[in-house]
């Protein structure tokens, strides 16, 4: 019995050890692994190519924002995140929706307006209705809220929650409707909370897993948590992550990571030392084997998969070389540390 067990482990190590990309190692695992798109970019060759190979799950990094998808109060245009989720269908990937409350990424007529709270509590549930019934059946998960909480574990004052905010009931009252108003748009898909600076224990933390457990205790159907992980070049501890992630995973919930890179000092043309990319690649292994060792840990997905269009140099002047693969479309150590977590013997 035991040499049949030892066998067993080795055939498994072996085809862990075969795989010749993450798509590849994920399916292997039983878990998805993801990135943030652009759907102007699927015609580029190299991009496409990459993408199809290396991920078996897609999200628009702005595709589904409401600054998007509801471009006037009486008009919604789904057509970017279509397009989206028709090269996700063609290439047999699946879809995770990104998102549908935000005090950012917001319209101009919604930002501008003024409003009463029952007319802001109208709108945002008739757009969380809308958006969810559009893509039912073709995204399996939506991040309903983002970034609701603020570093000292307080709730955001923004739209949704200061003045004049919704005047939904409750501490979070404008978060519970949007669960249940998704919910009640697409009883399948999986509904998230998504949020940064929160993928170890900390203040943060502290008051996302508050607001789950009594999310739950209230019947609200909350399915999961995503952490962003959008880190720097510090150490971080798979043991520390862990620990924080299985509090969640011990409330039932799925936990997955959204929003993975690790942005580094660059020089003027964007080039990173030699070191600072290993270090990469230390992070990129820490953060995705601390999910694998997970129990409901679902998905790893980075912001992006090429240094070639990221966020981070635009927004962090300085930094960047924060992805798998360079702006040639070359695996990086970071390539290598999502890899050597996904294959790894647990």
């Amino acid at each position: 019995m035991l040499s049949r067990i030892a066998s067993v482990a080795a055939a498994c190590v072996a085809l862990f050890a075969a795989a010749e990309s993450l798509r590849q190692a994920a399916d292997m695992r039983g878990i998805a692994m993801g990135t943030a798109v652009n759907a102007r970019l699927f015609s580029e060759p190299a991009y496409a190519a990459t993408l199809i190979r290396e991920f078996n799950q897609i999200q628009p990094e702005n595709g589904m924002k409401m600054a998007r998808t509801h471009p006037d109060k009486d008009r919604f245009d789904f057509s970017e995140g279509d397009a989206i989720v028709a090269f996700a269908a063609k290439n047999g990937v699946k879809v995770r929706g990104h998102t549908l409350v935000w005090h950012e990424g917001i319209p101009a007529w919604l930002a501008k307006g003024t409003w009463k709270p029952e007319e802001l509590r109208a709108i945002l549930n008739g757009h969380v209705r809308a958006e969810v019934a559009h893509f039912a059946g073709k995204v399996y998960a939506w991040d309903v809220v983002n970034e609701a909480i603020d570093k000292d574990g307080s709730m955001r004052q923004d739209l949704w929650n200061g003045k004049p905010g919704t005047g939904a009931p409750g501490t979070y009252g404008y978060i519970e409707e949007a669960f249940r108003t998704a919910h009640a748009a697409d009883p399948q898909a999986v509904l998230f909370y998504n949020d940064y600076d929160s993928e170890v224990a900390n203040a943060k933390s502290d008051a996302i897993y508050a607001m789950a457990r009594e999310l739950l205790a209230h019947g609200v159907p909350i399915g999961g948590v995503g952490f962003q992980c959008h880190l720097s070049d510090a150490s971080v501890s798979r043991e520390a992550m862990s620990a924080n992630f299985r509090r969640f995973a011990d409330l039932g919930l799925q936990v997955q990571i959204t929003e993975l890179d690790v942005r580094l000092p660059v020089n003027a043309s964007g080039v990173a030392t030699i070191s600072e990319l290993k270090q990469e690649g230390t992070i990129y292994f820490e953060v995705a084997s601390a999910c694998v060792a997970t129990p409901r840990c679902s998905a790893i997905q980075t912001w992006g998969f090429t240094d070639r269009h990221s966020w981070i140099p635009h927004s962090k002047p300085g930094f960047g070389a924060g992805l798998p693969f360079d702006a040639n479309y070359r695996p990086k150590a970071a390539f290598t540390g999502l890899m050597d977590a996904l294959t790894m013997k647990q």
